[in-house]
């Protein structure tokens, strides 16, 4: 495992591209002056051994000095030592909606998306407890099971879409099923379920299933993404609108968030319904209910001792200045005997 110290020098980058468009002017430039002065076949003559493939090698040379120097500048480093570590927090495993009826452009920018950004900043404010993710439509698929690893977890959210899943429909009831496997800790009492959704279309009596899940220690939060004016779904091909899902009457389907489902979870499994138009409210809500609970202490591996790389790419980007230094940009006696280039003397 390795991670980044100072990733904003990546933005020092930049300076590459910057120094080819500047070779590149420098060069029309030349020419054109060149023009002035006199004909190619006489500038030959005069300059015989100017050479624009080793400028081109020279500039090649500057470019990756820059490259390696800015990358030690950025600092990476690798993870040598796993450790066992214990902490304490609770589970808390994430289901999210994926059918077609999220796609809907009702709340910013679509009710996925949103969905995500609500899941990765409640993540980003979790101090150590677990995380799990699944991915719900016409049925519940896991995702990523209980870990401590926020980054894999976000990884695997930010990849969820709506075509994730071929049979179509809220199957929040599979989702509370599934999510009862995920805990491995029959002595842990605090166990979170977090259901991202727009409550609409939903199958079976998921009130039966959350009282279930309640009786097995098992919280339900409910999240409802939408709005109660809801919004037609659009059909897109490479991000652009071509038209709107229809019914069997050829009319336009409005979808609209379902409160109502949503609250009858949360009340059946001891939990909480919070709606999710504002990012910050649903962090701070999800935020003081898990300040409240006990939690349960763990252990996990992680990575302990990281150690600096900075050295080589270091070492790297001082060798191609040297080699730099040593180019001319004029063409060498053994090169111009092997007239790689087939080149007119």
């Amino acid at each position: 495992m390795f991670r980044l110290d100072e990733k904003i020098w990546f933005w020092a980058l930049l300076i590459i591209p910057a120094i080819i468009v500047l070779f590149i002017l420098v060069q029309v430039w030349k020419k054109s002056v060149q023009k002035k002065f006199a004909d190619s076949g006489l500038l030959k003559r005069l300059s015989p051994n100017q050479s624009l493939f080793k400028s081109i090698l020279k500039l090649a040379m500057v470019c990756a000095a820059f490259f390696f120097l800015i990358l030690a500048l950025v600092n990476p480093k690798i993870g040598t030592k796993l450790e066992t570590v214990r902490s304490q927090g609770v589970d808390i495993v994430f289901a999210v909606d994926v059918s077609k009826s999220m796609l809907a452009e009702d709340i910013a920018p679509n009710r996925i998306e949103k969905s995500k950004q609500l899941v990765t900043q409640i993540i980003n404010n979790l101090g150590s407890d677990r995380v799990g993710i699944i991915a719900y439509a016409g049925k519940a698929f896991p995702q990523l099971p209980i870990t401590t690893d926020y980054a894999a977890s976000k990884m695997f959210l930010q990849n969820m879409n709506t075509d994730m899943m071929t049979s179509q429909g809220t199957a929040i009831r599979e989702a509370i099923q599934l999510a009862k496997t995920y805990y491995d800790d029959e002595e842990q009492t605090n166990r979170i379920l977090v259901i991202i959704s727009d409550g609409e279309d939903h199958e079976g009596d998921v009130a039966e299933i959350a009282e279930e899940a309640n009786e097995q220690g098992i919280r339900i939060f409910t999240i409802g993404v939408g709005s109660s004016k809801g919004g037609p779904i659009p059909i897109k091909r490479n991000g652009v609108v071509l038209n709107y899902k229809k019914d069997k009457n050829n009319e336009t389907v409005i979808t609209k968030l379902n409160e109502e489902t949503l609250k009858e979870i949360a009340s059946e499994a001891n939990g909480v319904y919070i709606n999710g138009s504002n990012t910050a409210e649903v962090v701070n809500t999800v935020k003081d209910l898990l300040d409240k609970m006990d939690k349960k202490e763990f252990e996990s591996k992680q990575i302990a001792d990281f150690k600096d790389q900075f050295q080589w790419f270091l070492g790297f980007g001082i060798l191609f200045l040297f080699i730099d230094i040593f180019f001319l940009e004029r063409k060498t006696e053994w090169l111009k005997k092997l007239n790689l280039f087939n080149e007119q003397f």
